[in-house]
């Protein structure tokens, strides 16, 4: 484990699997206490506690959908009361549900929504009593706010278009208080959004590096704006893609 993050207080949401359980990890090994959200998948959640606590760390995970605004406050009002304060937000849960416009149930357009922006800000909300001066919100948004790429991806793209500006934004409200905000906009990554053997061929290829991300590389540039050497960087919607966007 290393020290840079050490004493700090983090909270992830969305933090059982794929990108957000790399977040928990990756904090843990440097140092912070992490709280993590997650929806339904207890078994995974309850491993990676173990798998932390075996490392050395603390982790608390917290039942919480994040479409459900009260049950998010609850579950950052939780974390603020076991450990006293909220050092860093990691905003990361998030949903993609494809289609093309012609026939896309309103329903999941809403469920995006609330998911992938409107939970961005509500945990905002509710965790600024609880963060200082030096706080760090770190949202996890996307390529595909730059280029959707694929048919199906209208409304996912717009959610993450919709980040970065949210980020930018914030970045103003809360600069005076010493907080910062960033985005990261991973390009394809291994996740269980991207499964397959022919699916990750077929990114590959559209990938300057030729191959697609691992969530430990979006972890390690989350870990980096969490920490003190990020301090001058806020407001930015930082791209980690192997040249995706390239």
């Amino acid at each position: 484990m290393s020290n840079q993050l050490n004493g700090k207080i983090a909270l992830v949401t969305g933090g059982s699997r794929g990108i957000g359980a790399a977040i928990v990890r990756r904090l843990a090994r440097d140092g912070a206490t992490v709280a993590f959200t997650y929806a339904a998948a207890d078994e995974r959640a309850q491993a990676l506690v173990r798998e932390i606590a075996e490392a050395g760390g603390t982790a608390l995970p917290i039942k919480a959908d994040s479409a459900d605004v009260e049950a998010l406050q609850a579950a950052v009002a939780q974390a603020a009361q076991r450990f006293g304060r909220i050092d860093i937000l990691v905003n990361n849960a998030g949903i993609l549900l494809r289609g093309v416009v012609d026939d896309y149930p309103l329903a999941d357009f809403d469920r995006m929504v609330a998911v992938n922006v409107r939970a961005v800000f509500a945990a905002v909300q509710a965790v600024l009593p609880h963060m200082g001066q030096g706080g760090r919100v770190i949202t996890t948004g996307s390529v595909t706010a730059d280029r959707a790429g694929f048919p199906g991806a209208s409304v996912y793209s717009m959610t993450k278009g919709a980040v970065a500006a949210l980020t930018r934004g914030l970045a103003r409200d809360l600069g005076p208080r010493g907080i910062t905000v960033n985005a990261v906009q991973p390009g394809p990554t291994e996740t269980d959004m991207n499964a397959g053997a022919e699916m990750h061929a077929m990114l590959s290829s559209l990938m300057a590096l030729g191959r697609i991300g691992k969530d430990s590389e979006i972890a390690s540039l989350v870990a980096y704006l969490a920490s003190a050497e990020a301090g001058f960087i806020t407001g930015a919607a930082l791209t980690a893609d192997g040249g995706y966007l390239a």
